[in-house]
């Protein structure tokens, strides 16, 4: 099965030409020789920049000297309207002090703690889906991320997010996302750090909008302290595994024995890796495959492209979560899968991710067979993040139990 995949774009483009392409999209305006290429360079009148696909260069950046690749301030440009000086950005000490604050929350014993309050909104978002498993298209998209900010909800404030402030959420956040480019006028011309930097008002607001609500969120609570979709071979494999693995109550020891649907989670994640590109910058002179690097260049690390590098993958378009069973799968990830990042800066939450993912997957495989909707394949985009172009539609049934 080869799921969507976008469109690629001419290798040799204008600038101006490639600028509109990547306010509309970042993965339809790279080239296709992306997917075969260990390194390629970009000019700019202003910068140069690197994408790299060679595993051993992705470790020596990220494992080896993250500290002499810190995380471009040109891509910040884009994002400090909503992240602010958040851990996502911040490099250094600043960093250092924030992730020695963060990680503890997500160390692996405090998983088994957190699992119930998974297990709680798994049953939440199979309760909600229930009504409209009639057969009728369902916007999965939104769903599934009010069954992410759920378990957030949970297992930070011990309370379920509301459908209101859910659907708020999501509809702010992809209206930033649409709006406000990763890389804007300041990330292409070096201005200086006392010039005030404009955002469209639109890009503020939801910034705004989105920020209060958190900061709401955890003012109240203190004071009162996936995507394409699997061939139906497999999601009855998965559905059977489910309903044979998980009982009626929360049960950590279940997950390690969803194989097939944990494989069906990492196969959507090489496919469709949530953040697309991370971007570093060099502070000192380098060498990379013969190529002389100066400071300042940016270095793309790109898991779109190396999680489909025809280099790396058998067969690297098709949904194929068998492969995560055989030697050949689990080398190919051992060099060439990092959706959560690697090193020092992998993300804080991928523990967490791993296990609440299989598990509302499997929650709602057993409760309910997944169609897709003639005539609403989704198209995925990338613009902060990996989403599908006009949502992801699919009818939902509901199994007969017993």
């Amino acid at each position: 099965m080869i799921p969507p995949k976008p469109a690629t774009r001419p290798r040799r483009v204008r600038l101006w030409r490639y600028l509109r392409l990547f306010r509309q999209d970042i993965l339809a305006s790279q080239p296709a020789h992306l997917y075969r290429a260990r390194m390629a360079e970009f000019r700019t009148p202003f910068f140069r920049s690197y994408l790299i696909n060679e595993p051993h260069l992705i470790d020596l950046l990220l494992k080896e000297r993250p500290r002499d690749f810190p995380k471009s301030g040109r891509i910040a440009e884009g994002l400090r309207p909503l992240l602010g000086g958040s851990v996502f950005l911040t490099n250094g000490a600043v960093w250092e002090r924030q992730r020695r604050i963060i990680d503890p929350a997500f160390e692996g014993g405090r998983l088994r703690d957190t699992f119930p309050a998974m297990w709680d909104a798994g049953t939440a978002a199979v309760a909600r889906l229930g009504p409209r498993a009639d057969g009728t298209p369902v916007e999965i998209e939104a769903e599934t991320s009010h069954a992410a900010a759920d378990v957030i909800f949970r297992t930070l404030f011990s309370i379920p997010i509301t459908h209101h402030l859910a659907t708020e959420v999501f509809a702010r956040f992809r209206a930033y996302q649409r709006r406000q480019p990763l890389l804007n006028l300041a990330a292409f011309i070096p201005l200086p750090r006392w010039l005030p930097r404009f955002h469209a008002r639109a890009t503020r607001q939801n910034a705004r909008a989105i920020r209060a609500l958190i900061e709401r969120l955890t003012a109240e609570r203190m004071a009162a302290i996936c995507e394409g979709r699997a061939p139906d071979d497999l999601a009855e494999k998965a559905a059977a595994e489910a309903a044979a693995v998980l009982g009626d109550t929360p049960d950590f020891a279940a997950v390690a024995r969803l194989t097939v649907t944990r494989d069906i989670f990492r196969e959507a994640l090489r496919l469709y890796p949530p953040v697309p590109m991370m971007v570093r910058e060099t502070t000192r002179p380098e060498r990379f495959r013969d190529r002389n690097i100066a400071p300042g260049a940016q270095i793309v690390l790109s898991p779109w492209h190396l999680h489909r590098h025809e280099r790396h993958w058998q067969n690297p378009d098709a949904f194929d979560p068998g492969r995560w069973a055989t030697e050949e799968g689990r080398a190919s990830a051992r060099c060439a899968w990092l959706p959560f990042s690697a090193g020092p800066r992998v993300c804080t939450g991928a523990g967490f991710a791993m296990i609440e993912g299989p598990l509302l997957l499997a929650m709602i495989l057993r409760a309910f067979r997944l169609s897709t909707v003639p005539g609403h394949a989704p198209v995925p985009v990338a613009h902060l993040t990996v989403r599908a172009r006009d949502g992801i539609h699919l009818a939902l049934t509901p199994r007969q139990s017993g």
